[in-house]
């Protein structure tokens, strides 16, 4: 486990710093009165996220590497706080519908309803805790694993 606890680590403050964004979100109104702009504004979410990983990196290759690492050494611990990331998703999205937003689904499910973006069944199905876990978990993987080959490529270091 050793082996591992700076990706541990890392993938713990990923959820944090995701928790952290859904509080900003809810706080500029994008889950309630300019919930039409948080298709577009959530994926501001990257650059957050990018950086995490980009500090994660930098920081196995450091303390665990001894600042020489492969980019598949880099890949591999990224892919390993993706995983981490992933298995903490579906609480991350519990803590947010819970307490922080449990008004972002209604308010969703209006507006995709009104806007004619989706019939009211197809938003149901869409816009709950269920679809919005299973989503964050495999979302969490496939975009960090490309996240972690792009990011790989710029701190390894022979």
């Amino acid at each position: 486990m050793k082996k591992f606890a700076i990706e541990l680590k890392w993938g713990v403050i990923f959820t944090l710093i995701s928790l952290l964004w859904m509080m900003l979100e809810k706080s500029l109104g994008w889950h309630t009165t300019h919930i039409a702009k948080h298709a577009v504004y959530t994926n501001f979410f990257a650059i957050p996220a990018i950086l995490v990983f980009v500090f994660a990196l930098l920081d196995k290759r450091k303390n665990f590497y001894s600042n020489q690492m492969t980019w598949m050494q880099g890949f591999i611990a990224g892919l390993v706080i993706s995983i981490v990331v992933a298995i903490l998703s579906p609480l991350a999205q519990y803590i947010t519908i819970e307490w922080i937003s449990p008004e972002f689904f209604t308010n969703a499910r209006e507006f995709a309803i009104q806007s004619g973006k989706m019939n009211a069944e197809q938003a149901d199905k869409y816009f709950n805790l269920t679809n919005y876990m299973m989503q964050s978990v495999f979302g969490g993987i496939l975009m960090g694993a490309i996240t972690s080959a792009v990011v790989a490529l710029f701190v390894r270091k022979k």
